[in-house]
């Protein structure tokens, strides 16, 4: 204790350190250090803490001696609420915005050392919300939306107002006025926003919120909020369905008014009369027809100016095909084909044969068989469809387009016979034969088949009838035995020919020898009569000699 009271007694010779700041959150426990917990334990003699009470008193806290546990010196709210750490950091619980004062740690060691430490202590709001809200907002009115209150807090909370999470600020049609109230018993203080807004038809919809964002704690944002926003009406906007109606439709009428809330009541204009529709923006046609075209209006009851207009156009399609039906025509006649269409616009036209399209409207200048068949005209126009059809029979005697021959397998020969022709042709032949197939006479043409096999040159006629006339025509047909006989002697025909140059050789040899052996008999008889005349062999001398000479020549072409 005279160590004590002999370092107290020298304090107003102590050094004092720099001034430090602390800051601790409302409701817990603070840790004050002392000179940033950098005092050696083995050097001290005496830790003291104490604090500003104003007007230049101070109070003590704790007292901690060298060798000895540290003992609580306060008399005051502080006394259960300290303690101190093995850093000589002083602990307080259960900060308080009272806190907020000077604390300061003396150190003794060789000489007495001062650490002063300014607290300051925090607290987030208790939340944030939107109260005293309007029931709806009006189009170009400034009108208050509601206030925004972030209760005790330290420092006061700074509040933001967003629309659609976009900030707002001061500025056309916004105004934001903040107050902040400050509980006498805690200190702590409750902030109050309140917006002034001006509402755009956009806002219809929109979410308003508000938030704070305090600086040792979470960003904290109110719930959303939207409003009715309450605008006059400025447009009516008459609607037609179906947008382009046919004949037989029915057809709705609504007025649209864009104001809020919406008129209720309309009038309709209808070809000159007025229908009231009472609660209603609704009125229908039934059943329109051609006749219903025109111009037709709405407007509101209590202010007739107000108006919208629409054109309806009812579509109509109507056709005529002729001739229709069946249609029966002779071959290389012509045919007028007249299609006549009444439609509120120009339509689509299509045309099949046989259900196959056409690529254009069918016109006949000259009849054909081909030409035959059924077709159908289909007319559209947006919703509306119509259809007519006529069947064509081309009627005529048969003509034969072509007769030919075709061998087949061995000795038999097919025969085909096409003709055109309506009714349907019957084919025959003035030669039995074997019937290999007739074509269903599609496009008026027939094919007939049939097998021969001939066994001598001859002349076969096809003849094609119907109830308007008939026609025949010939074909030369060759017999095939006897080359069939020759083709049994020799197929492949190499034989014949080598055959031949053999026999021409032979022949030309055996000549040859034949001349050879008869000159050689003459010579003889001629010499055995040259004994007698001496001048008669020396004349016939040169002539021997030169038939010997060709006697020699022919042997030795004999010879090749």
């Amino acid at each position: 204790m005279h160590l004590l009271s002999a370092l107290l007694a020298a304090s107003l010779l102590c050094k004092v350190a720099g001034l430090d700041r602390v800051t601790g959150l409302y409701g817990q426990t603070l840790e004050i250090p002392c000179n940033n917990g950098a005092v050696k334990t083995e050097d001290i003699l005496l830790v003291k803490w104490k604090y500003d009470k104003g007007q230049g008193q101070s109070g003590d806290l704790m007292v901690l001696n060298k060798g000895h546990d540290a003992v609580v010196s306060s008399t005051d709210d502080y006394k259960n609420r300290i303690s101190m750490a093995k850093n000589f950091s002083l602990l307080l619980s259960g900060a308080k915005l009272s806190d907020q004062k000077t604390f300061t740690c003396m150190v003794a060691v060789s000489d007495i050392t001062e650490y002063p430490v300014a607290v300051v202590i925090h607290k987030s709001p208790a939340g944030v919300g939107i109260s005293d809200i309007a029931e709806a907002l009006e189009i170009g009115k400034l009108k208050k939306l509601g206030d925004c209150v972030a209760r005790d807090a330290n420092p006061a909370a700074n509040i933001t107002w967003l629309r659609n999470n976009e900030p707002l600020a001061d500025g056309k049609g916004i105004s934001i006025k903040s107050s902040v109230l400050v509980d006498p018993d805690t200190g702590l203080s409750t902030t109050v926003s309140t917006l002034e807004y001006s509402a755009l038809k956009s806002d219809a919809g929109a979410q308003f919120t508000c938030s704070t964002q305090h600086p040792l704690g979470e960003k904290l944002v109110s719930s959303p909020v939207n409003f009715t926003i309450t605008y006059s009406t400025e447009h009516i906007t008459l609607r037609v369905s179906p947008e382009s109606p046919a004949e037989g439709d029915n057809v709705t009428l609504t007025c649209e008014a864009d104001g809020n809330p919406a008129p209720t009541s309309f009038n309709f204009y209808i070809k000159g009369e007025v229908v009231k529709a009472e609660n209603a923006n609704k009125h229908t046609l039934t059943h329109v027809s051609r006749n219903t075209t025109g111009l037709y209006k709405c407007s509101l009851i209590d202010n007739p100016l107000m108006e919208s207009s629409r054109n309806i156009t009812v579509n109509y399609l109507d056709i005529n095909l002729s001739p229709s039906g069946k249609i029966v025509k002779h071959a290389g006649k012509a045919l007028n084909i007249t299609l006549q269409i009444d439609s509120s616009e120009k339509p689509a036209v299509s045309w099949t044969k046989e259900g196959v399209k056409l690529h254009k409207e069918p016109k006949f200048a000259n009849l054909t068989y081909s030409d035959s068949g059924v077709y159908e005209c289909e007319v559209t126009l947006k919703t509306l469809r119509r259809k007519a059809s006529f069947h064509l029979v081309v009627q005529g005697a048969p003509v034969i387009k072509y007769l030919k021959k075709m061998d087949a397998k061995g000795q038999q020969i097919v025969l085909i016979c096409e003709a055109e022709g309506s009714p349907k042709p019957v084919v025959s032949w003035s030669i039995n034969g074997t019937v290999l197939n007739e074509t269903s006479h599609p496009n008026g043409k027939i094919t007939h088949k049939i097998t021969v096999t001939p066994s001598a040159d001859m002349t076969v006629t096809c003849t094609v009838s119907n109830e308007f006339g008939m026609m025949t025509q010939d074909l030369n047909v060759s017999s095939v035995f006897e080359e069939v006989k020759m083709d049994k002697q020799d197929p492949s025909g190499k034989n014949d020919k080598t055959q031949m140059v053999v026999g021409v050789v032979v022949g030309l040899l055996i000549a040859t020898l034949v001349i050879g052996l008869a000159y050689w008999l003459y010579v003889k008889k001629s010499k055995q009569g040259s004994w007698k005349t001496g001048e008669k062999e020396n004349g016939n001398s040169e002539e021997e000699k030169k038939l010997e000479e060709k006697g020699e020549e022919n042997s030795q072409k004999a010879e090749v």
